[in-house]
C-alpha cells in the first residue's frame, strides 16, 4: 500500500527502529539482490530535493546508493538452510541466463514522490515493459524473497516519525506532479549489503552489461 492510492492507503508512516534484527538475519552476514544502479544527475537531484522536502521525518545517514531493485535474492549462503538463503550456484545460473537474453539498453521514467508506510520513494515507470522479462529470467533459479507485489521504485529513506497520511500528502504536494525524468538503463548489477546495517552501502559484485543491439 502506498500514500498515492485512493483506497486502502496507509493511515500513518511506520517508524523504523534503529537496532540489529537478529531474528531476521540469524547471524548471516550479507543480503543479495539484483539492482539497476542510478547515476543520472537529474534523477539524483530530484531524490535530494525530495529528501530535503521530507526533512526530519526520515532517518539521517542513509548511505545506500541510488538503485532500483530488480529482484531480491536473499542471504548469501554456502548451502541452503533457511528459506531465504541464496547460494553461489544460483547466482551463477541467473547470470548465465541473463547473458543468453537479447539484452539492449532501455528507458525508465522517474516520476513523483510517493511512499509506502515504511519508506519514501520516487515512482518508476517502465513504458517499454522491459523489467518483467528480466524478473522472469531471474526467477528460473531462485524464488524471490518478497512480501508484497513488485513495484519498481527509488527508495529515499526510512521514517523516524509517525506522520499522518494527510500531513504527508500536504507536504509532498510540492513534488506531486513533476515532469517525468527519462533514465536509460545500461547494466544490471548483483549487489549485497551488510545485514546488520539498516542503511549501509551496497557492494556491487557482478555486472551484466546491456549490449547495444
Amino acid at each position: 500500500m502506498r500514500f498515492s492510492t485512493a483506497h486502502n492507503s496507509p493511515t500513518h508512516t511506520q517508524i523504523c527502529e534503529l537496532r540489529d534484527y537478529p531474528e531476521w538475519h540469524c547471524g548471516r552476514k550479507r543480503y543479495g539482490l539484483w539492482a539497476i544502479p542510478v547515476g543520472c544527475p537529474a534523477v539524483l537531484a530530484r531524490m535530494q530535493a525530495a529528501r530535503e522536502l521530507l526533512g526530519d521525518w526520515l532517518h539521517p545517514g542513509y548511505l545506500r546508493q541510488a538503485h532500483i531493485t530488480l529482484f531480491v535474492c536473499g542471504f548469501e549462503a554456502l548451502q541452503r538452510r533457511y528459506d531465504d538463503d541464496f547460494c553461489s550456484d544460483q547466482l551463477q545460473r541467473q547470470r548465465e541466463d541473463l547473458q543468453r537474453l537479447p539484452l539492449a539498453p532501455f528507458e525508465l521514467q522517474i516520476g513523483r514522490l510517493d511512499s509506502f508506510s515504511s519508506a519514501a520513494f520516487l515512482q518508476v515507470d517502465d513504458p517499454q515493459r522491459r523489467l518483467q522479462p528480466l524478473r522472469d529470467c531471474l526467477t528460473g533459479h531462485a524464488e524471490e524473497i518478497r512480501q508484497s507485489p513488485y513495484l519498481p521504485h527509488l527508495t529515499l529513506g526510512l521514517y523516524r516519525q509517525s506522520i499522518s497520511a494527510q500531513a504527508w500528502r500536504e507536504r509532498a504536494a510540492a513534488l506531486s506532479q513533476p515532469q517525468p525524468l527519462h533514465f536509460t538503463v545500461h547494466e544490471l548489477h548483483y549487489c549485497t549489503y551488510q545485514a546488520d546495517q539498516l542503511f549501509g552501502p551496497l557492494r556491487y559484485d557482478t555486472c551484466v552489461p546491456l549490449a547495444i543491439a
